[in-house]
């Protein structure tokens, strides 16, 4: 059985920031901007394409989910991928903006 690293990362800077998930074959990243004190926009995911169709984009989306209902804030998904996650999930629209 082979075992799959992956390490998501969090960056965050003054006007936004991303979420990077690394694996030893490629990486995933969705970027944001804030809007104010209480609103992200996702504005770009992009998946490498050795790692494509692995649910990845999807797992950062998930994590940017949680970690906005944690400090309380809406999101806005402007990324087309997002945006397309959002509406495949339902029960996310409480972090919708």
């Amino acid at each position: 059985m082979t075992e799959i690293l992956m390490k998501v990362d969090f960056e965050d800077g003054e006007t936004g920031g991303r979420y990077v998930l690394r694996t030893v074959d490629g990486e995933a990243v969705s970027t944001f901007s804030k809007a104010g004190d209480r609103i992200v926009i996702i504005d770009h995911t992009e998946v490498d394409d050795d790692v494509r169709g692995l649910g990845y984009g999807q797992m950062l989306i998930e994590q940017i989910v949680a970690d906005m209902r944690k400090q309380s804030k809406k999101i806005v998904p402007l990324c087309p991928f997002a945006a397309s996650q959002f509406r495949k999930h339902p029960e996310w629209a409480d972090a919708l903006n």
